[in-house]
């Protein structure tokens, strides 16, 4: 059976993309938690990974004696392995899209994702209002990811991204719970895919594990002290 090595669900957003693919898609697979206890390269968490992937991160999919790591890889590895599901969508021109936009949240976003982090557990809408107000880059990329989202959906007629469940789909399942816990304003059409996004059996899975974990790191929340 695959086995895929994840970080804490509360916090750990790349972690949270492929579980959330193989979840959603019905692929089975048995889920290995590495709690991060830092990042120090002399950490549990470190030396935990580096006996399994040369990069000594999460999310790491493990299918017998191969490793594969970075979200990107592991989607396509598990794209291929499951072709019947149809994980990327079936029309050539939309799945170069749903690709490109993939690649585009991989490598950029860099405003909401440093100034937002993820924790699910937490509702830090004061926070959100303040950030929204002093950061510019949270605002842009919130605009750019609305009007791909508005643009997609009316696009391929919804009710994902590409009509059904897709990578893309999981690829921003994050970006959804980051929306939700900082209350950043959107439009009424992105608003709602986020609710359907964040109601998905396979995210609601994942949200509820972040919510048993009750597991407070403080160098994972810079903006709050612990209650």
């Amino acid at each position: 059976m695959i086995k895929l090595y994840i970080g804490n669900k509360n916090y750990s957003s790349w972690s949270m993309r492929p579980w959330v693919l193989l979840k959603q898609a019905g692929i089975d697979f048995e889920e290995v938690m590495v709690r991060f206890d830092s990042f120090d390269s002399q950490s549990q968490f470190k030396t935990t990974l580096a006996k399994l992937s040369p990069t000594g991160k999460v999310p790491l999919l493990v299918d017998g004696d191969l490793a594969v790591w970075d979200t990107l890889a592991i989607a396509e590895y598990v794209a291929e392995a499951f072709p019947n599901l149809q994980l990327w969508p079936a029309d050539k021109a939309a799945r170069a899209r749903a690709r490109s936009v993939c690649a585009e949240m991989h490598s950029g976003f860099t405003g909401l994702r440093s100034n937002c982090p993820m924790n699910i557990e937490a509702t830090l809408l004061e926070t959100g209002a303040l950030i929204w107000r002093d950061k510019p880059a949270v605002r842009a990329d919130v605009a750019r990811l609305s009007a791909m989202w508005e643009e997609l959906l009316a696009q391929y007629g919804g009710p994902m991204l590409f009509g059904q469940f897709s990578v893309a789909d999981a690829y921003f399942a994050p970006v959804c719970a980051r929306l939700k816990t900082y209350g950043l304003p959107v439009s009424p059409v992105v608003g709602a895919y986020v609710s359907r996004v964040l109601a998905l059996p396979g995210v609601q899975a994942w949200i509820t594990g972040a919510l048993a974990e009750k597991d407070f790191l403080d160098f994972e929340e810079p903006y709050r002290l612990q209650r």
